[in-house]
């Protein structure tokens, strides 16, 4: 009968890799299960042993030496139901837990998420990836519920194992943090020292179900394609959006400085001076872009503006009921707030009361002139 003198975790195993062992008699595979009384079993640090007997973990040995006997070991004993200090050998087999930190676990999205950037309102494929770290915290419920039929478990058994929860619970994390907290995808990087607090803690009851320690989760980055073309489109308007914001205008007033670029191309000035006065109408501003195609006309074609006729100045006793806009000199009737000619302001929007050309504010109340 085979007597197996030392039991002890096998050095050719890589101990990065290999998180559990069963023992394995590298002598004689088939009798690796059998032991003898005073078996001498050596446990490293940060390992832990189990013994096994019908699928029952019957003890759990830290590091150090013992030896295996049916007098320390009373479960043993009446398992087997052998007098104690016996010499009879007994079936039984030996897990070893390596117990070291493992802290360059990879995870990543295999495919983008689709989700809607919560600024600009545009759909966008995200994909996010980086690293966690584990231990092995209670040697008993890892064995018992992953190891299987297995003879070793790896990190690369827990990658597998774990990869739809880690998945859905990043992207579930992902899709908060841009839908629901309102984050656009260009700004959510400055984010990720949260999300990696907050991912650790969302996958520790489920890790800690196994026997596994969750030590930390971080978040590499957060991305989208950047040769998606609706990405490259956003970005061409983001950095127009900011051109403008450093000149001083808005993008309404960049279209319209466009129109009036292109009517200045056209034969003559009135399509110009006519373009101005529209689109300052439309936008609230008819006297000044007025003016200023009025202006631009004038350097742009001078020999058709010395062409046209003066206008004649309306008498100031034109009728009793109208008056002259101090602008453009055409009669406006009494009480009207802007001139039906060029736009310009006329009376206070607060008092009533009639304004001065170009002022700022009102002379009778004070009131700031818009």
């Amino acid at each position: 009968m085979a007597i197996i003198q030392i039991v002890q975790w096998d050095d050719k195993l890589n101990s990065n890799d290999v998180l559990a062992w069963r023992y394995v008699d590298s002598k004689n595979l088939a009798k690796s299960d059998e032991l003898g009384n005073w078996t001498q079993l050596i446990v490293r640090e940060n390992q832990e042993a189990i013994l096994f007997r019908d699928g029952q973990a019957l003890d759990l040995f830290r590091a150090g030496r013992h030896s295996l006997s049916t007098d320390n070991i009373p479960m043993l004993r009446r398992l087997i139901n052998i007098p104690t200090g016996g010499e009879s050998a007994f079936k039984a087999g030996i897990w070893f837990v390596n117990k070291v930190n493992v802290l360059d676990i990879k995870w990543g999205t295999p495919t983008p998420i689709l989700l809607k950037d919560p600024e600009y309102q545009i759909p966008i494929y995200v994909r996010a990836f980086g690293q966690f770290g584990l231990r092995v915290n209670e040697s008993r419920q890892f064995v018992l519920k992953l190891a299987g039929n297995k003879t070793e478990l790896t990190r690369g058994d827990i990658e597998n194992y774990f990869k739809g929860l880690i998945l859905s619970r990043m992207g579930d994390m992902i899709s908060t943090y841009i839908a629901h907290k309102k984050i656009n995808i260009f700004e959510i990087n400055s984010y990720l020292e949260d999300m990696s607090n907050e991912a650790v803690e969302k996958i520790r009851p489920e890790f800690m179900n196994f026997g596994i320690e969750p030590l930390n989760f971080y978040f590499g980055s957060v991305n989208i394609n950047d040769e998606d073309e609706g990405i490259k489109k956003l970005k061409a308007a983001m950095s127009e959006r900011a051109s403008m914001n450093v000149i001083g205008y808005n993008y309404q007033q960049q279209r319209s400085f466009d129109v009036l670029e292109a009517a200045a191309k056209n034969e003559g000035g009135s399509s110009l001076i006519g373009a101005g006065v529209g689109l300052g109408a439309g936008m609230g501003m008819a006297g000044p872009i007025g003016q200023m195609a009025a202006q631009m006309n004038t350097y742009i074609n001078p020999q058709a503006q010395a062409q046209q006729p003066s206008q004649p100045v309306a008498s100031s006793t034109t009728t009793p009921n109208s008056s002259i806009c101090p602008n453009c000199g055409q009669p406006v009737i009494n009480g009207a707030k802007f001139c039906p000619n060029c736009g310009a302001r006329l009376a206070c929007p607060n008092c009533g009361n009639a304004l001065i050309p170009g002022a700022k504010f009102c002379p009778n109340c004070g009131n700031k002139i818009a």
